[in-house]
């Protein structure tokens, strides 16, 4: 009975083996991520010739390589919360903070918790896939709402309050409306140098060659704004156009690579078992259902619908003490805060698509919990609960029966 436990950081890791009471056989001792490294620790703890479990704190992605060569050894691995083991190292009465030490309470831990270690299960093909398609997407619209409030403020100085004409990027035909207007027109001079009647004819064309709707009333609307803002800056200075056109080229840039992550994200979920019966509950869409199966993964390894909720963060922990009974408790928040927005999305539409015949309990419990006074907010979150709830129901159901 040995425990490895392994001090994870970035390109290197503190190794040490421990045996029952404490007894050191060998480390604390450094590695690096490096093939040759790994093999060998994988070969020496092989030849221990003994039962061996191998423990390590998730750390971002920096475990993966350590954890997935060592289980592709055929060696048990597990893969322990931070959290947990940080409520784990507190219980010690000095706080000594080394790679050493931790490595030493990383072991320690599994040898305490040895019959409830669960074994590392890496989510390979398409749902890391997935992971990684979401994560970076989430990155990209961080940085599309920097752009955004950067194209915003320029045209601020060339034509203040045009952006209220038009609508945000469309995640499902990948256009940028307020982006091809302002790289068209980019100063209000560039329209009132047209009498009106030669602008809506103008404005009409280009909506056409872009695929817009041709409104006139827009382009009237348009034009009443341009006769009547006040540019700060001229059209004819040598920056202004330039500055503008490049935060749309910038902007442009971003709206692209977020529609090919999408694209891709659609075509890797639609191959799953599971994508049509996520694709079927009620306020799920074709963008939704994507998000949705990228953040949760394979539902399977969650042991039950309680764990798929915790994940989630918004699973309200029981409090008790003597005849004192908690029952106004807060959620967590302590799970995947991108989870939560996107399940807070989901409840937005179920919301805005009214009671649906086909599904309605998601629909009747956010009433029900709103006609008992809950705010709206808390109710969606009470909502989203049962949906998760549900979803995990028919997604194992539809594994189940495969």
């Amino acid at each position: 009975m040995l425990s490895v436990g392994i001090d994870v950081s970035k390109e290197k890791s503190m190794v040490c083996i421990m045996k029952p009471m404490g007894e050191i056989v060998a480390g604390p001792y450094e590695i690096e991520h490096t093939e040759s490294d790994l093999s060998e620790l994988a070969r020496m703890i092989k030849r221990l010739d003994s039962d061996v479990r191998i423990v390590m704190e998730a750390t971002g992605i920096y475990h993966l390589p350590v954890a997935t060569t060592l289980k592709d050894a055929g060696l048990f691995v597990s893969v322990i919360n931070p959290l947990e083991m940080k409520n784990y190292r507190s219980q010690d009465m000095r706080k000594v903070k080394t790679d050493k030490r931790d490595s030493i309470s990383i072991a320690n831990y599994g040898i305490e918790k040895w019959f409830t270690l669960r074994p590392f299960d890496c989510q390979e093909g398409v749902y890391a896939e997935l992971k990684l398609l979401g994560r970076q997407y989430r990155f990209f619209m961080e940085s599309r709402i920097e752009l955004l409030l950067n194209l915003t403020h320029l045209l601020d100085y060339t034509m203040p309050g045009v952006k209220a004409c038009f609508g945000g990027w469309s995640e499902y035909s990948g256009k940028d409306k307020l982006c091809d207007f302002a790289e068209e027109y980019w100063h209000y001079n560039n329209i009132t140098k047209r009498s009106e009647t030669k602008f809506i004819e103008h404005y009409q064309k280009w909506a056409k060659k872009k695929g817009y709707h041709q409104s006139e009333s827009k382009a009237s609307q348009i034009y009443r704004l341009a006769k009547d803002g006040i540019p700060t800056i001229p059209s004819n200075a040598p920056s202004t156009k330039m500055l503008v056109l490049e935060a749309v080229k910038a902007l442009r840039e971003v709206n692209s690579a977020l529609f090919a992550i999408l694209t891709r994200m659609q075509e890797l979920a639609r191959t799953l078992p599971e994508y049509p019966t996520v694709r079927a509950m009620g306020g799920v869409g074709d963008i939704l259902s994507v998000k949705l199966i990228a953040e949760i993964g394979d539902v399977r390894r969650f042991h039950s619908s309680k764990g798929l909720i915790a994940y989630a963060g918004i699973d309200p922990p029981p409090y008790e003490s003597g005849k004192l009974i908690g029952t106004n408790r807060h959620i967590t928040k302590r799970g995947s805060a991108t989870l939560r927005k996107i399940g807070y999305e989901v409840m937005r539409c179920v919301k805005a698509g009214g009671r649906s015949e086909e599904d309605p309990a998601v629909y009747d419990f956010m009433i029900k919990k709103e006609d008992e006074g809950k705010a709206k907010r808390v109710a969606k979150i009470a909502a989203l609960n049962k949906f998760l709830r549900i979803y995990y129901a028919r997604v194992m159901e539809v594994y189940s029966a495969n």
